[in-house]
C-alpha cells in the first residue's frame, strides 16, 4: 500500500474516531499528527476526556461502533474498558486515548508529544 493511501486511510480513520466522540459529548477532544514524529508507528493520536467513569466507557464504546459501522474494523487491542479510568483503543494507525478528567490532567500525555501538530474539536 502507498504512503499516500495509508495516510488517507488513518485521516478518515481518525475522523470517524472524533465523530464518534463528538456523539457521546467528550470533552477537548484532540487529533496529534504524529506523522512527522520520529520513533513513531502510529498517524494519530486521538484523545478526549470525560467527567464520569460512565461516559468514559460510552465514549469508548461508540468509537468502536462507529469505526466498525463505517470501515468495518475493530481495534487490533484495547485496554481500560472496566474500570473507565483511562480506555485505549489501538486501530495501528490511529491510537486512541479515553480518560476521566482527573486521570487526563495527571498523565498530560499532549505533552509528551510536543513535536506533534494539534488539531482540537468541539462536541456536537
Amino acid at each position: 500500500m502507498s504512503k499516500n493511501k495509508k495516510t488517507s486511510l488513518s485521516e478518515k480513520l481518525a475522523d470517524v474516531i472524533i465523530h464518534g466522540m463528538q456523539e457521546k459529548k467528550g470533552n477537548e477532544i484532540v487529533r496529534l499528527d504524529m506523522r512527522g514524529v520520529n520513533a513513531t508507528l502510529s498517524d494519530y493520536f486521538v484523545i478526549c476526556h470525560a467527567d464520569s467513569n460512565v461516559q468514559v466507557n460510552a465514549i469508548a464504546k461508540n468509537v468502536e461502533d462507529e469505526v466498525y459501522k463505517t470501515l468495518g474494523q475493530d481495534p487490533w487491542h484495547k485496554e481500560g474498558h472496566g474500570n473507565g479510568e483511562w480506555v485505549l483503543l489501538d486501530f495501528v494507525d490511529v491510537v486512541v486515548h479515553i480518560f476521566k478528567t482527573d486521570k487526563r490532567q495527571h498523565y498530560r500525555i499532549e505533552d509528551l508529544w510536543g513535536d506533534a501538530q494539534v488539531s482540537t474539536y468541539q462536541s456536537a
